[in-house]
């Protein structure tokens, strides 16, 4: 078997300006299973990279019209290749300099067959490695995520649309984190947190979370007690997922004046997550079927929630909502059935009018 033989089948692109190094890394290349491409300088090898996909690019520092290092940082900020720099120019580079700039090897000319040849085997052992991990990492992610979304199940399985419903809250959620311009990281977490905003209700006793008719006094204060039995439930997890969950679990009947439970929180001391989920959450019961209710029409439910901005609802958050409400109604129909109709002589039920 010949010395350069292996068995990994990558897209390499080689970037040099002098034909030499070229012919000669075309010559090294041909030896392996590697499918190689050449380009003459930094604009060449981008207009490569637009076009096809590449495992390794490996750049000459020293090049007209781009040099390799305005290479490799674009490479870096907008292509998934890895890099491998080489260069005589020693002076001017040392080997932690190319690496912080995001290279993965450093290649000193002049240089050897076999050493090019393990290099470029060295980064695609480690490509393949972080590729592994990351398969591997969202596997264990979806597998938790689908643990929380049938504990979920399990916490709100009497309510007739309870898959339906927790699904929904997430996307709402996720799309107000959006408009508001909140990082990417808190986006995704809301998404998988705010479905767990009741799993309180796992300890309400079933004749009183189904009553039809309005709750007495003494029945309301124990359906409250389900924000501090998901805290509790939820309390002191080390995932980001589960710590945002707790926050959300505790405070999204908080309301922005002052006036809602089970700690009378005001405005920005609510955390934004249950202020989201505050409006989401109303929005949803609105528009579903209840023990207690119908769905309500969207010109309904637009106008309940448009009164209760700076009472109920954080301005910002009501603003977002009501600017994108079709937005909404959208993912309402889309996930569920949607069944409010317009009615002119349409009433609150009795136990939406006591609260």
């Amino acid at each position: 078997m010949n010395d350069f033989a292996n068995s990994q089948n990558a897209e390499i692109l080689i970037v040099d300006d002098e034909p030499m190094i070229r012919d000669l890394l075309e010559n090294i290349m041909e030896r392996t299973s590697y499918s190689c491409y050449f380009a003459e300088n930094g604009e060449a090898a981008l207009e490569m990279l637009s076009r096809q996909v590449f495992d390794v690019v490996i750049t000459d520092v020293g090049m007209p019209v781009m040099d390799g290092i305005d290479l490799a940082k674009i490479i870096k900020s907008k292509f998934t290749a890895d890099i491998i720099v080489m260069t005589g120019q020693t002076r001017s580079y040392q080997y932690d300099e190319i690496i912080n700039i995001g290279a993965s090897d450093f290649v000193e000319k002049p240089f050897s067959p076999r050493e090019m040849v393990l290099r470029i085997d060295r980064v695609l052992r480690e490509r393949r490695l972080k590729q592994e991990t990351r398969n591997a990492h969202e596997e264990l992610k979806e597998s938790y995520i689908d643990s929380i979304h049938r504990l979920v199940m399990a916490a709100e399985y009497k309510d007739e649309d309870t898959g339906d419903h927790i699904v929904r809250i997430g996307q709402y959620c996720s799309l107000i984190a959006e408009k508001l311009n909140l990082p990417r990281e808190f986006k995704e977490t809301i998404y998988y947190a705010a479905p767990m905003h009741d799993i309180g209700k796992i300890g309400i006793p079933d004749k009183i979370l189904l009553k039809p008719g309005k709750l007495t006094h003494s029945e309301f204060e124990t359906i409250k007690a389900h924000t501090q039995i998901g805290a509790r439930l939820l309390f002191q997890s080390k995932s980001k997922i589960l710590q945002m969950a707790h926050e959300i679990a505790l405070t999204h009947h908080e309301k922005f004046n002052g006036k809602g439970y089970p700690n009378q929180l005001k405005g920005i001391d609510i955390p934004i997550s249950g202020r989201i989920v505050a409006l989401a959450d109303t929005f949803d019961a609105l528009t579903s079927k209840r023990p207690y209710k119908d769905p309500y029409p969207p010109e309904i439910i637009y106008d309940i929630l448009k009164k209760e901005k700076g009472e109920h609802f954080d301005p910002e958050v009501l603003d977002i909502f009501i600017t994108s409400f079709d937005q909404f109604l959208k993912i309402r129909g889309k996930v569920g059935t949607f069944e409010g109709k317009t009615d002119q002589h349409f009433t609150l039920s009795e136990r939406d009018r006591a609260n």
